[in-house]
This record gives C-alpha cells, structure tokens and sequence, in this order.
C-alpha cells in the first residue's frame, strides 16, 4: 500500500499526541487541513490546495494539521438577539459554562479592542465622531452566547434570540465591590480591553481589563492630570481613567456584573483561580506590559473574592510580597491606604522589589502537577524577542503558600519553534496548548515563523516538553482564548484580528474568512475536533 504525504502526516501527528494510526479512523475528518470549503484567495486564484499544515506558513488562512478539522462558529457582527445586541470584535478569552450537558452551554467571549478601519473609517482619535465612538464602544467588552450542538452535523450552533444571549460593552453600568475617595463613583460605565480571564470556584467569569490607557487615557498621580488615549475616547466621554485596568466578575447566565477592586489596577492579562490547602481562593494574574509584574490574591474565605490579600512575585528570591497597606511601612509612606495601593499597584509593587517580567500574560495550572506556568512574551526593553514560559512550583504544592520556586520551563526561537508565547490551556490528559502572537511590523525578527499558530506540547512521554505547531493563524492574525468543552471533544479558539494592518478597506492584508462574498476580515470563534479529542 502506498501511503500520501497528508496521510504520512496524519500517522506522524498521531504519534506525537500519544495515539496509534488506528485512531484515524475515532474521527470523521478528512486528510485535508482547510475547512472542508478551501475559500478563494483575494487575488483571483485557485483555491488553496487542500494540504497538510507540515510547518510554518504565511497562507491567508487558518489552516490545521491533518488529524484536527475545524468549523466556525460565530464572527463579528452576528445578531445575537432581538434586541439588537451583535457579536464584538477582536474576540478573546473564552469560558464554557454547561447547562443541560456537554452539548449545550453558554460561551463567554471577551472583546478586546476596535479597529477604526473595519469599524467606520476614521483612523484619527482628533477627528473622530462621538458617533464613531459609540460604535467602538458597542464593540468590545463581552458576549455571552447560547450555543448547542446540531445532532445531525454534530457541530455546535449559536442558538438564535436565546434569553442567554446578551452583551456587556464600554456602556453598561457596572458597580464597584467597594469604594474610595480616588474612585469618587460607585459604579463605572463600561468594560473594555478585555484580554484573557478565569472561571471561578462558583462558576462565574473573571474578565480583565488589559491596555485600559488605550481608551481614556491614564491619570498622572505625579502631575495630577490625565494623560491622553490613543482612541481618544475622552474627547467625548471624560469618564475616570481610574475607573478601567480592573478584574470584572460575571454571573454567565444572567449577565450581573461587579467590578473587583480587591484583585488590583494593572494591565491585567488573566485572572487564573485555584484553592489553597486551607481552601481559600487563589487567583494568579498577570500584567502585560513590559517590565511589569505577576501577582497572586489570596482571599480570606473559600466562597468569594471581595476581600483578601494581593501579593507579587518577586521571582528571585522566590517570595511572594504583600501588598497590604496596614503591613507595609514603604505603602504607609506613599499611599493614603488600602485603596490607593490597589488603584496604582504598579507603583506599590516596584517600591516593594518585585521581580520585572518580559510581559506577564496567561497563567495557567498543571491538573496533575499544581505548578503554575506563565507565559512571558516579549521584552523590547531586554530585546529579548522571542518569549518564553516561567514555571512556579509552590512551596509544598500549596497555592496559599508565600514562597516558591521559578524556572524556565521553555524559551521561544528557532530551537523549540515558537516566538511570543500568550495563551495557555492544559486538556484532560494533562498536555499543554500554546498560541503565540508575535507582533506585526517586526518581520526582520518573526520572518521564519511566518503566521502565529497553535502548538501541542506533550506533558509527558518521549515527547515531553516539545512544541509541534497543529494550526496557523490567517495573515496580521493571532489565536488566542483556548478552552476546551466539558467533554473534551471540542476545543473552541478565538481568530483575532486578522488583517490588522490593513490600511484601509480598499488595501487588505487579508480577507479571512470572507473570501467568497468578496467581504473585510472578520474575527471569528472556530471549534476543533478530531481523533485526538476524542480519546
């Protein structure tokens, strides 16, 4: 018998995750690694040649290994109710939360920012409408969507006008967990830059306000004045800026929302939860800026998030440092109290020696190990390009523990075949899921890893600790927000910003995944499945 090179693949893609050739047949895939409908291409030519996903690719489109197919879900734009509400842009992290079973659920989906040129044409904050600028607000914060499996296709579906399906966006009044002076509002409108997350012990959503500068600015405690946005919102909002950079905690099916000053005012990345030995809640986060920090809350109960104590890493020595205000003299000296200390926890963290970080992003948890993994990106300040992922292990395994010890566990480049590090999940066997986002404008430097992608990284066997790409991303895209349904069968994947750098609608990068109508790039949420997620 007389093997192609897509099935050749398809056996060595099996070894590698661990299952024989016979597995092949667990799936209803086929060889190919596009959608089962390859899409034009913008210039005119053939379609894309149905093949195997053997390494890097600059292809405009998502492509996968042969053993993972794939369908999309839901794009920017899809009505979600008769409201009105539609589906945000720039979609992020993803959480599942199941009703009935494994087949029908709510998806939490983040939306981190606009992108003028997709959504109304004016790039320049100075020139922008306030027209204008409600629609980017419309356009990011959250969705929540009612999904449920077609039991004829077997493909998960949104389910239209649901009563789930809702939006929360940078209008919706969403009240603080507890006040202080520098707040001067007991609510603030709006979520937006929301990047990655977590799923609380209880079932809520944990979404996090990331590049909150971006849209109104930030506040100059030094100079006592605002520092102006890059969206220039508050040309026409003069809403707080102090108000935004928090942890927002949602109830899933009813949309009720709660911003969580306790978590503190960063560049939050994620917000990974856990419990201690003791049973307290442990929630790991990151801060996605340069030279910035990891941070660690701890609250006092087992049951909620509104009061504990907000620690950061100080990687060296392998301690994790309070930020209380009442334990701290440096904070005594320099803050007011509790609440300011949380408001500008950068500043509180750099007087207290924490360890700066080549961009903290995701953290994520090993289920049979409890170490903490975290993904550092990128650094222009070191020049360190390429990114790698930290490994925290616990003292005596215990996330409530104060001390630790830091690793590396892989380094982004050429060796280990990936650059930028972002987002994590680890699946039910205990393996590691990675995708990357290496930056637009900086090709001298990401050249040979052409698109972003999504890598497999076995956890254990002859394969442990190695990276094998299983998809690329279409062109300026990244693939983020990884989650896994209950069942293990599906994993959902975020599309994220393709064609980025278009300059205009007339000048496009790319025009995933609406080549047939001719259509702009849209963001989209995929599901992949296959013989590996079935096992």
């Amino acid at each position: 018998m007389t093997l192609d090179n897509a099935e050749v693949s398809r056996r060595r893609f099996l070894e590698f995750m661990g299952l024989s050739a016979g597995a092949a047949a667990l799936g209803s895939i086929s060889a190919c690694s596009t959608n089962k409908d390859a899409p034009k291409k913008e210039n005119g030519k053939s379609k894309l040649t149905p093949e195997d996903l053997t390494g890097p690719t600059s292809a405009d489109d998502f492509l996968t290994v042969a053993g993972i197919g794939w369908y999309p879900l839901i794009s920017w734009g899809q009505l979600l109710n008769s409201r009105g509400d539609k589906f945000g842009f720039n979609n992020d992290y993803i959480a599942y939360t199941a009703l009935n079973s494994s087949d029908e659920g709510v998806l939490w989906v983040n939306h981190e920012t606009p992108n003028s040129v997709f959504l109304h044409g004016e790039k320049d904050p100075l020139r922008k409408t306030k027209e204008q600028v409600l629609i980017e607000k419309q356009n990011v914060g959250g969705s929540l969507i009612h999904i449920k499996k077609n039991k004829e296709s077997g493909q998960y579906e949104l389910v239209k006008n649901s009563p789930y399906n809702r939006r929360l966006d940078a209008s919706t009044k969403i009240p603080f967990d507890r006040n202080g002076k520098l707040l001067k509002s007991d609510y603030a409108i709006g979520t937006l830059a929301n990047c990655a997350g977590g799923v609380t012990p209880w079932g809520t959503i944990l979404t996090c306000e990331e590049n909150y500068d971006l849209f109104y600015g930030e506040w100059d405690f030094k100079n006592n004045k605002r520092l102006p946005s890059d969206y220039g919102w508050e040309r026409h909002f003069e809403y707080s800026p102090l108000h935004y950079g928090w942890v927002v905690e949602v109830e899933p099916l009813t949309g009720k929302a709660i911003k969580r000053i306790s978590l503190g005012r960063f560049a939050h990345e994620c917000a990974t939860t856990c419990k201690s030995k003791t049973g307290k809640v442990v929630v790991y986060m990151g801060d996605d800026t340069n030279d910035q920090f990891i941070y660690k809350f701890i609250s006092n109960s087992g049951s909620n998030i509104e009061q504990g104590t907000l620690y950061v890493a100080n990687t060296e020595k392998g301690e994790w440092i309070s930020l209380d205000y009442q334990n701290q003299e440096v904070l005594q000296k320099n803050f007011e109290g509790q609440v300011e200390v949380l408001i500008r926890a950068r500043e509180a963290a750099k007087l207290l020696g924490a360890t700066p970080q080549d961009r903290p992003e995701d953290v994520e948890i090993d289920p049979k190990t409890g170490n903490v993994f975290v993904t550092l990106t990128n650094n222009k300040n070191t020049r360190n390009a390429y990114g790698s992922i930290l490994k925290i292990e616990e003292e005596n395994g215990d996330h409530g523990s104060l001390k630790f010890k830091a690793s590396t566990f892989l380094t982004g480049g050429q060796e280990t075949g990936f650059a930028c590090p972002d987002n994590l999940c680890f699946d039910a066997k205990g393996n590691l899921w990675l995708t990357t986002d290496m930056p637009s404008g900086y090709e001298s430097y990401y050249q040979s890893f052409k698109n972003n992608g999504l890598f497999f990284i076995p956890m254990s066997g002859p394969n442990a600790g190695k990276a094998l790409q299983v998809a690329s991303a279409p062109v300026d895209a990244e693939l983020t927000g990884p989650c896994f349904s209950p069942d293990g069968k599906t994993l959902f994947l975020s599309v994220q910003h393709p064609g980025e750098t278009s300059k205009d609608i007339f000048h496009l990068t790319s025009r995933w995944p609406s080549y047939n109508d001719g259509g702009i790039p849209k963001p989209t949420v995929v599901c992949l499945y296959g013989p590996y997620f079935n096992n």
